[in-house]
């Protein structure tokens, strides 16, 4: 089964709002959202979007450069 979201998870609260940005100026759906307890960050916020765009959302962040402690699928049970 395709997993409905998936989370970018940070380093930094800075590096989140930036993400946060370049995923709304790309036109994507996302959210910000406490990191799930399941995922380890130095960061307390995540960012949550559809898994369908995950390959949208990569490109938006590379262009944007910026910083991200990973990508993850999040499973139903897992999502906010």
């Amino acid at each position: 089964m395709t997993p409905a979201y998936g989370i970018v998870l940070f380093h930094t609260t800075s590096a989140a709002m930036q993400a946060e940005r370049a995923v709304q100026n790309a036109g994507l759906e996302q959210r910000m959202i406490p990191t799930p307890r399941e995922f380890s960050s130095d960061c307390g916020i995540a960012l949550r979007f559809l898994w369908s765009d995950a390959p949208s959302v990569a490109n938006a962040l590379e262009s944007a450069q910026v910083e991200l402690a990973g990508i993850h699928a999040m499973t139903d049970r897992e999502s906010p």
